[in-house]
């Protein structure tokens, strides 16, 4: 292992973790050292699989079923983590939720719920730990956005508005975190062969893989060596910064 890549003993708290990138992050973390705990929504079938898979490997993952977008919740898990693991280094805020719909069609409910789970979601859980993380002068946050934060895509002005929302959130919390060495990024991936891509209908899928340079959609293992960056020695300076492994759907 390369040591400068490692999270050897570091607390790691990855949202939607259960499945999808999230999932490809703890499984790499816990290869490099990590001691994982996972937020979860009403997904226990997913959390029980990959917590049996990690246990296989030689690993322990604690999971909890919470709504991010839900600040009750959000404080009861968190409570749990700390009784587990004493507090956090690294949060990964992973947590999302899809569907296409033209604009005239999204309702209000459809917009709040699409806000409050990414960016209110990201609001609280990072919140919980931030403190914690200056005390201790040592903290990674990372946000997971998304490449249509910058493009934007029809049928998904609420998730854009999020994903963008996000981004915004990263760069200014960077600049209280970094003197503290607490490290804000984000990663914004193009479209990722996961249960929230193949949740949106098949027109819009074909149209996406088209715009590809790369010519296909990405895999969640191509995702989480970002994150294991940003969250080890060799990601110490990036602050404020937004990567973006997308197959060339963006070229910032």
């Amino acid at each position: 292992m390369d040591e400068i890549f490692s999270v050897r003993g570091r607390r790691a708290l990855v949202t939607g973790g259960s499945r999808g990138i999230g999932a490809a992050i703890c499984e790499l973390f816990a290869r490099h050292g990590a001691r994982l705990a996972v937020f979860h929504f009403n997904d226990d079938a997913n959390a029980a699989k990959l917590e049996k898979k990690m246990s296989v490997a030689g690993y322990k993952l604690h999971s909890f079923n919470c709504d991010v977008a839900d600040e009750s919740a959000v404080s009861t898990a968190v409570a749990e983590v700390r009784s587990l693991l004493g507090g956090m280094d690294i949060v990964v805020n992973c947590a999302g939720i899809g569907g296409d719909k033209p604009f005239s069609e999204i309702s209000v409910s459809d917009w709040d719920r699409m806000l409050n789970v990414h960016l209110r979601g990201t609001f609280l859980v990072t919140h919980a730990f931030f403190s914690d993380m200056v005390d201790q002068r040592w903290g990674r946050v990372i946000n997971i956005a998304s490449q249509l934060a910058y493009k934007g895509a029809p049928g998904l002005a609420h998730y854009c508005a999020a994903k963008a929302g996000i981004v915004g959130f990263t760069r200014a919390l960077s600049y209280e975190g970094a003197p503290h060495n607490v490290m804000v990024n984000a990663i914004a991936p193009g479209p990722v062969e996961t249960d929230l891509l193949m949740g949106l209908s098949d027109d819009w899928r074909a149209m996406k893989q088209a715009q590809l340079p790369i010519g296909r959609f990405g895999r969640v293992e191509e995702i989480a060596p970002t994150a294991l960056l940003l969250a080890s020695e060799a990601g110490a300076f990036y602050c404020g910064q937004t990567l973006s492994p997308n197959g060339g759907d963006v070229m910032l």
